[in-house]
């Protein structure tokens, strides 16, 4: 499968919390993390999502937000990767930046320069990828 998002996560699900219009699903990537994502109730029950079904969560990279000096842990975003700034690719107005997580998970963002720039984004610095629950899309392959 090939799609425009950036963030693209293999694993399985490993709890589905159900709803009544949406359920909450949580998806153990096959780097040991943990993603939870908000879906219609509707559309967990025609993907068949449960415990253990193998699955994919997609994030676009303009929903994933930067934070540094801080683990994330003092806001409501569900979905929180720490780790390591792996790349920092600057265009005309906005940035790619990669973090990389242990366990090998990496995760794109796009920030602005001005962001770069003002947060000192580089190689190497901590940083936490944080998104919301909601800005993730769970997928199974048929």
């Amino acid at each position: 499968m090939r799609t425009s998002a950036r963030n693209h996560f293999n694993g399985q699900v490993s709890a589905v919390k159900p709803g009544a219009v949406n359920d909450e699903i949580t998806l153990r990537i096959d780097s040991g993390l943990e993603l939870v994502a908000i879906i219609t109730h509707g559309s967990a029950a025609s993907l068949g999502l449960a415990a253990g079904k193998p699955a994919f969560a997609l994030v676009k990279a303009s929903s994933v937000i930067v934070l540094i000096d801080g683990d994330g842990s003092n806001v409501s975003t569900r979905n929180r990767i720490a780790g390591a700034i792996a790349s920092v690719e600057k265009g005309a107005v906005n940035a790619e930046v990669v973090i990389a997580a242990p366990g090998g998970a990496q995760i794109a963002a796009i920030v602005t320069n001005d962001s770069v720039d003002r947060l000192g984004l580089a190689a190497g610095k901590p940083a936490t990828a944080l998104f919301k629950a909601s800005s993730v899309i769970v997928g199974v392959d048929d």
